[in-house]
Parts: structure tokens; C-alpha cells; sequence
């Protein structure tokens, strides 16, 4: 914050003397974006935010919309964003926003309004029990009491840093600061004031936060790499497995590791490696489809794996590597937290990624060319990609096309979102590994649909670029009022409408066609051309892979938010599916077996 015209201290009355406070100390502290959803209780938290020079608002009418636009937001920016939301219910429509951050660690800062001591637990309207409301969910939690003589100012600036020092640190993730306040909620002046202690006096004449937090340093410990170490020393098969990667130095890292111990490198969707172009003689980005083939899976098991960052999407990928249950299993991710679903790791080493393969380098001599090991790996991917571009080419706009299609096509200058159920996992295994480098998020930690819209305008905020949204219709449905946050956003939302959900006809219960269309796809029978209207989106409904490709185009092009319908069949998908990976389990056969 650097506008000195502008004092934190120059409040009406000492409800706001508190909520200028906090805001100042927050950007002080990197935390300058606020999504605020309307309320009356929270007026002090969003006027202060509102009238500070170098605060940005987003203002948008659902609580969950904006949790969802701030999660989106911390996923790929350095500082977290801050919610700020009234009393009551409105609080509970930010938990699932929540409970994605705190699984998949984005960090948030909630900053929800709540009434004094003297109301709660006495049926004042719109007052419900806030105290610690997101359980374990939150790595932080603090009651901000309303100010008070008996309460030094500074508290109020401590608690700030203290809450963002604790949702950036490692594990980061949410943190919840419940702020009362007592009447007048407006910013009118009040004969009562605060004394502010010199130490609060001079803090205001700077620019610096009050308490200075060093950021946190993951480092392996040599004892640590020394045993993992000696583990593979003898080991020629290995692995290296990429989740999602949140530092550009750690992508470049896992390919150093990859080429320095000559191992096939499987990357996630959200590894920042699944797309553009990679180290080809170690990249194996079709690794999923390649292990449809049973011929790979008997000579492709490794003895060892190192999967570094955080959870990767492919479940095929998952039961592979668990039935091959390699004798050294080693996680390296700068998280404490386990991602072992099937209780075959070996080691954890709580670190980040680039020291890791630093420290890995200084101790592993480098092997002097790929192994036939890889070269088989690379054979097989490659066959499994022939058939994924040929499909592309011959097999029409099915929902694995529009996968390639976009990722072909998409713009170097934008950012993709995957949507949970079919679309992150069409992406993740079809998506054209030669396409532009993007930035890829999706909301893996707990995988659900809700929020995902939101997610992508927090996303596009947050980098300050366009940004491609790929998303099934119900999870469109279930976050359709977020459309009203992409407003003048350059933000193209490609929706695949199989009028229902698709992913229910790869599971069990396809089989019970009693219950199956009514209780679990759930068909809704429209369109979103109205929705489109709506909300101010332009809008297509292409139906041939060369519209398709004009229509995606001209949204790129476009400088506000455009909606793109995609039209297929339930279940014709899955036989499509099903068809296209019994010939890539046949090419790869041919290559490996």
C-alpha cells in the first residue's frame, strides 16, 4: 500500500477504526483483492475495502459464487484473496469453496461478519453459531472480538499477519477471521474513539506490515535423501509421476530429474507439463490411454516411483502403479499431508520440488542416454497418441475431440480451467500434448462440480489473462448465477451438454434402468442459449468439428465472455470412448508386446 494521502486511522468510529485496520494490514501483507457478496452486517468490512485506494472489490450477489472466485483466485496467485461476507447462512455457502481449499491447500482468507457477544445464543435475527463454523477445515481460526478501550489496536494488525503468515505457509489453505460488530454499522461518526498507541501511530506512517513474517522454506533433509538414495541406487525401471505443480521452477525441475535419470516422466493435467512441447525423449503425456493396453502393463512396471507435487487425475494410472506396487514408492511434495489412497508409499519427503532435484542431482550420477526401458514407454505413447490425433481427425465432434480440438487450438495467452467429472479427465487423457503451455487448474482436492464458473473469473483475475473453461452441463447448472461474474471478463466457457450426467454411464449403475436416467443422470432437457442471454455471453452451438473450431476462435478473439454448446449423446460417449481405447490398447500392443 503506498497511496500515504490515505491514513487507516482517519475512521468515523471505532468499528471502523477496526475494519480499516484490517484491511490496511492485509495489503500490507500481499491481500488486496476482495470478493464481497451484499449483506448489512459485514457493511464496516466492505466499505473499508470499498473507499481504500489499493483494494480491488469483485462484487457479486452469492456467498458461494465468491467463495468459489477466491479460491480460483489463490490457486495461481502469490498472495491469497479475501471473502468477505455477512452473518448467518450467508457464512455456510462459502464451505464447499472451503473444504476444496483446505484438501487441495489454496489459501483463503475468510473474513466474515458476525454479531457481538451480547447477541449471540439470544434469537437475535439472522444470528446463527459462527465460532470456529469450519471446524478443522481452516488452519487458522481467531473470534475477532468488537473493538474495545480494553483492546490494544495492534491486535487487530498481529491477527492480520499472523492469519496470512498461516494460509501461506506449508500446508497452506484457508484461514477464518469472525469479525463482530456492534451498531452503527455505517460510517458515521461517534463521540466514543480509541486511544491508538504510538507503536499503532507510527506503524500508520509506514508501508510495511506491522509483524513481518519470513516466508516458509521446505528444504529435504540429507538424511531423508540419503535413504531414498540408496533405495534406487540399484534400480533401472523407475517412473517419475507428476501431480499438480504450483511453481513454474518446480516444472522445469521434474524434466532435469526425468532426463537426468533417464525415466519416463508421466505428467498431470495440472502438472504445468501435460501440454506444449516437452522433453519428448522422457514426456510420456498419453501414459493413461497407453496402459489401456495389457501388454504395457505386464512390461511397464516399474520398480520404483517418484511422484512429485500433488494428486494426479488418472485412475488408471493409480491401479496400475498399485498393482505393480514398486519396492521404493517416494512422495515429495512440501505438504506433511498424505496422498497414498492405496498405501504403497515408501517415503515421503516434505519438501519442494526444485531443492529436491537439486539435492538428487549432487547425489545420482546422470545416465548417459534413455533406456530401453523408456524407449518401450515412448513407443507406446506415441501409439496411443496416433489413434487419440486420428480419432480427432475421423471420429466427429465427440466429447474426446472437443478435448483435443481445444487444446490444439487454445490461444498461448490463455489460461485453462478442466471442470470436475468427465471433462477434467477427457482432458487429462486426450488433450493435444503439443498445444500451448497454459496454465491448467481444476479443483482436485475434494472433485466437486459446484463452483466451477466462479473458480475460472477468480483464476482469470488472479493471472490477469483470458481463460477457456471446459465444463459438463450439470456442473453449468449448479453454478449457473457465477455467469454474472464473468461480465466483461474475456473468459470462454465451452460446455458439453449430454443432457445429464455422463460420467454415471461408466459406473455400476448404469446396470439398475429403473433408477439410472431419473436418479442419477438426472436429464434436464434445455438449452443455455437463455442462460447466454442472460447473462450477457455471446453464444454458439456448433455441430461439426470445423464449427466447432471457427466458433472457438472467434471467442478467443472476442474481447468479453462467450459461451460455446456442445450437443452429444450420454451414451453414445461411452461407446465412443470405449471403441477408441480398444484401439489404442490394440496399437500399443502391437509396439510393445
Amino acid at each position: 500500500m503506498h497511496d500515504r494521502s490515505y491514513s487507516p486511522l482517519d475512521a468515523p468510529n471505532p468499528t471502523y477504526l477496526w475494519a480499516r485496520l484490517l484491511v490496511e494490514e492485509l495489503g500490507r501483507s500481499g491481500v488486496t483483492t476482495f470478493f464481497v457478496a451484499p449483506g448489512s452486517r459485514s457493511t464496516p468490512l466492505t466499505v473499508a475495502a470499498a473507499r481504500h485506494p489499493d483494494a480491488e472489490v469483485v462484487l457479486h450477489v452469492d456467498e458461494r459464487g465468491t467463495a468459489f472466485a477466491a479460491l480460483g483466485y489463490g490457486r495461481v496467485h502469490d498472495a491469497p484473496a479475501a471473502w468477505i461476507t455477512t452473518s448467518g447462512t450467508a457464512v455456510a455457502n462459502g464451505h464447499p469453496a472451503v473444504v476444496e481449499a483446505a484438501t487441495d491447500g489454496v489459501p483463503m482468507m475468510l473474513l466474515t461478519a458476525d454479531r457481538p457477544p451480547e447477541l449471540r445464543d439470544t434469537g437475535a435475527n439472522q444470528t446463527v453459531d459462527q465460532v470456529k463454523v469450519f471446524g478443522d477445515h481452516v488452519r487458522y481460526f481467531v473470534d475477532v472480538p468488537p473493538p474495545s478501550d480494553d483492546v490494544d489496536p495492534a491486535y487487530v494488525l498481529t491477527t492480520a499477519d499472523q492469519a496470512v503468515h498461516r494460509a501461506q505457509r506449508v500446508p497452506p489453505g484457508p484461514v477464518h477471521l469472525n469479525c463482530g460488530f456492534r451498531k452503527p454499522l455505517e460510517p458515521v461518526p461517534q463521540q466514543t474513539s480509541i486511544d491508538v498507541p504510538r507503536a499503532v501511530s507510527d506503524w500508520a506512517e509506514d508501508t510495511a506490515p506491522y509483524t513481518k513474517y519470513p516466508p516458509s522454506v521446505e528444504t529435504p533433509s540429507d538424511a531423508a535423501l540419503d535413504r531414498l538414495v540408496d533405495a534406487v541406487a540399484d534400480l533401472q525401471r523407475g517412473l517419475v509421476v507428476v501431480g499438480r505443480l504450483d511453481r513454474p521452477d518446480d516444472a522445469d525441475a521434474v524434466c532435469r530429474l526425468a532426463q537426468h535419470l533417464g525415466w519416463p516422466l508421466v505428467p498431470a493435467l495440472t502438472s504445468r507439463l501435460r501440454l506444449g512441447e516437452g522433453d519428448e525423449a522422457v514426456r510420456i503425456p498419453y501414459a493413461d490411454l497407453a496402459l489401456t493396453s495389457e501388454a504395457l502393463q505386464e512390461v511397464g512396471q516399474p520398480e520404483a516411483v517418484l511422484q512429485l507435487g500433488g494428486r494426479f487425475t488418472a485412475k488408471r494410472l493409480r491401479l496400475f502403479l498399485r498393482d505393480a506396487a514398486p519396492s521404493v514408492w517416494a512422495v515429495v511434495r512440501p505438504d506433511p499431508s498424505r496422498i497414498d489412497p492405496d498405501h504403497r508409499t515408501t517415503h515421503h519427503i516434505e519438501a519442494h520440488v526444485a531443492p529436491f532435484v537439486d539435492a538428487v542431482d549432487q547425489r545420482v550420477g546422470p545416465s548417459a542416454e534413455a533406456t530401453d526401458w523408456t524407449a518401450g514407454w515412448r513407443a507406446a505413447d506415441a501409439a496411443a497418441r496416433s489413434e487419440v490425433d486420428r480419432h480427432a481427425e475421423e471420429g466427429g465432434l465427440t466429447e474426446p475431440a472437443v478435448a483435443t480440438h481445444l487444446t490444439q487450438h487454445i490461444p498461448s495467452s490463455h489460461a485453462l480451467v478442466a471442470a470436475s467429472s468427465m471433462p477434467v479427465r477427457d482432458l487429462n487423457r486426450h488433450a493435444c500434448a503439443d498445444g500451448a503451455p497454459v496454465p491448467v487448474v481444476a479443483n482436485r482436492g475434494a472433485s466437486g462440480i459446484d463452483g466451477t464458473v466462479a473458480t475460472t473469473a477468480g483464476v482469470a483475475r488472479a493471472l490477469d489473462r483470458p481463460a477457456t473453461l471446459l465444463i459438463g452441463d450439470l456442473a453449468l447448472w449448479h453454478d449457473l448465477n457465477s455467469l454474472a461474474l464473468l461480465s466483461e471478463q474475456p473468459i470462454v466457457v465451452v460446455v458439453i451438454n449430454n443432457d445429464g450426467g455422463g460420467i454415471f454411464h461408466f459406473l455400476p449403475i448404469e446396470a439398475h434402468e429403473d433408477v439410472f436416467e431419473p436418479h442419477f443422470t438426472t436429464p434436464q432437457g434445455r438449452t443455455f442459449e437463455g442462460a447466454a442471454d442472460t447473462f450477457g455471453l455471446a453464444y454458439r452451438r456448433p455441430d461439426t468439428v470445423e464449427a466447432f473450431q471457427e466458433a472457438y476462435r472467434e471467442a478467443c478473439d472476442r474481447a468479453g465472455p462467450s459461451l460455446i454448446e456442445v450437443h452429444t449423446d450420454r451414451s453414445e460417449n461411452r461407446e465412443v470412448h470405449e471403441q477408441l481405447e480398444r484401439k489404442i490398447a490394440a496399437a500399443v500392443d502391437a509396439v510393445v508386446g
